[in-house]
């Protein structure tokens, strides 16, 4: 079970037609960027992100959307948690050399 926090938050979930991490935004769209992603203050405004979420995931343009603790800079939200930073920062494969 996860552990409720009073961080911020957003909402994030993988795109169904080609797998990319996606971030909610205030129009209730999805984008590539974290830093579209709208920040939520507080639990009752995370909950209601995640029932646009979840309409989304009905309507199969997403998968498995969730709430991620933030903080929030001027750069944008900074995830808190590693593995939501490297969802946030791209495919870690792209940063592997490859052979010649």
């Amino acid at each position: 079970m996860a552990r409720v926090t009073d961080a911020p938050k957003v909402v994030t979930a993988n795109r169904l037609q080609d797998g990319a991490v996606v971030w909610l935004t205030a129009a209730g769209d999805w984008s590539t960027r974290i830093a579209d992603a709208q920040v939520q203050a507080d639990a009752a405004g995370a909950e209601a992100a995640l029932g646009i979420a979840r309409a989304s995931a009905a309507r199969q343009e997403v998968v498995e959307p969730y709430a991620v603790d933030v903080a929030v800079e001027a750069a944008g939200p900074r995830p808190l948690k590693t593995r939501e930073w490297i969802r946030a920062a791209g495919p870690s494969i792209d940063a592997i050399p490859t052979a010649a």
